[in-house]
């Protein structure tokens, strides 16, 4: 069956439609936009079933599939308690009416067994005005310590059916956890599901960690480290947490690691007399090579998604801005043209746009504006917001956000790219510095 696609109402906000044809019956499932407020889809989700010692996994299932949706600010759950309709059984028809009669517009149906170490999560998309199933059912299996992965990829199915989008509630993120008073922080790598579950400490305090980032395949992390006294890039196998210095130079300092499309190379500053420069490095082989020679400051390098080029930024005109350069190094243009200073550049995964960090007037933002440097727009506005990753899907950013004032705490916030629903992410503690891994495998 074909899946159903939303229509974008008005150009200026395609980024936050899908642009795709729809079935005749779409015209009642779609997210309504107007004047750039998305009507979200009301949706049903009642506690999946139980066939066989599921407990409590049949309703927390069902429960972070119902969060992951609600989340993206695209969905819309309607309460159990107004519920008509209850299932009882897994392959039980469809009381369609009494669904219709509560308004909602697509209903999601589910089942949980477990034994021993296996657990298997299955489930139904339903179209409720159409009165039909959105595609086949289907099922995922693990063990009980994956639950939460399973739900994630049952909501990534349903948001990927809806929407025509990839999902991206199935992936985690990388981050500085911080603590202790502002003056003397320390900080440490940690990661998580990507909404704050399941964290999970990768090294101590003794030590201050910056910048991490996923290599495209998730297992190994980028970041540097103090370690040495001074900053050096290491490299992380996520699976066994094995460390190892990376490009490590006598008399210099290397910084803001980033990993190429296909993981073989990492691009990233090296300080040597008081000048910082963009160099590669070939994880293999070693290789060392030098792509920018200015007497400026060059940072934060980010390839495209198809490898072919790197965004950065320079204050050789002055301040900082954003410029564009070849994979292998030579003349940059610049790409930023507005008022105050930009940095930390991110290409987008869909390839389509860069995400970077913007002071101006004594206030910091998120924003993103087209690779030629066109549309920028602004997502974001604080004492202090920094440091934007993408979603796998490249239509949510996460960033850092810190509060005024001496006991000001770092904080992880998402938002849509279109500047809507801004959240903050729910973490044990101070955190700074988040990078998004690509879909787990």
């Amino acid at each position: 069956m074909t899946f159903l696609k939303h229509l974008p109402t008005a150009l200026a906000l395609a980024l936050a439609c899908l642009a795709a044809a729809a079935p005749a019956h779409a015209e009642r499932l779609r997210i309504v936009i107007d004047e750039g407020v998305i009507e979200p889809m009301p949706f049903a989700i009642p506690d999946f079933i139980d066939e066989g010692g599921a407990g409590d996994y049949a309703r927390n299932i069902a429960r972070v599939v119902a969060s992951d949706l609600a989340g993206t600010g695209l969905f819309r759950e309607i309460p159990a308690d107004a519920h008509i309709s209850r299932v009882t059984a897994f392959d039980a028809p469809v009381a369609y009416g009494d669904w219709q009669a509560i308004n909602a517009q697509a209903l999601i149906t589910g089942a949980v067994q477990a034994s021993g170490d296996r657990i298997v999560v299955k489930f139904y998309l339903f179209d409720v005005f159409s009165g039909q199933p959105l595609g086949e059912g289907l099922q995922f299996a693990g063990t009980p310590g994956t639950w939460r992965r399973m739900a994630h990829k049952v909501a990534d199915a349903v948001y990927s059916r809806i929407t025509g989008e990839g999902g991206y509630f199935d992936s985690r993120v990388v981050y500085v956890a911080e603590s202790g008073p502002k003056n003397q922080r320390q900080k440490r790598l940690a990661v998580m599901d990507y909404d704050g579950a399941n964290v999970q400490y990768l090294t101590d305090s003794s030590s201050i960690v910056l910048a991490p980032r996923f290599s495209p395949t998730g297992d190994r992390i980028l970041f540097t480290s103090y370690a040495s006294g001074f900053p050096q890039i290491y490299l992380m196998d996520v699976g066994n947490l094995a460390t190892r210095s990376l490009g490590e130079q006598p008399g210099t300092m290397t910084f803001a690691p980033r990993f190429s499309p296909d993981g073989g190379t990492v691009v990233f500053s090296l300080e040597r007399g008081g000048n910082s420069d963009i160099y590669a490095l070939d994880i293999g082989g070693g290789n060392l090579r030098q792509l920018t020679n200015a007497p400026s400051i060059e940072t934060a390098p980010s390839f495209s998604p198809d490898g072919s080029q790197i965004v950065f930024e320079s204050d050789r005109s002055g301040n900082q801005q954003l410029y564009v350069m070849s994979a292998g190094g030579g003349e940059a243009r610049r790409i930023s043209g507005g008022k105050g200073r930009y940095g930390t550049p991110v290409w987008s995964p869909r390839g389509d746009m860069i995400a970077f960090t913007k002071q101006n007037e004594g206030r910091f933002h998120i924003g993103v504006m087209r690779t030629d440097g066109s549309e920028e727009r602004l997502l974001t506005a604080s004492f202090l917001d920094e440091g934007p990753t993408w979603a796998p899907n490249g239509r949510v950013i996460m960033f850092t956000r810190e509060s005024a004032g001496a006991g000001g705490a770092a904080s992880l916030f998402s938002v849509d790219i279109t500047g809507r629903n801004l959240r903050q992410i729910t973490t044990e503690g101070a955190a700074s510095d988040p990078a998004w891994s690509p879909l787990l495998p």
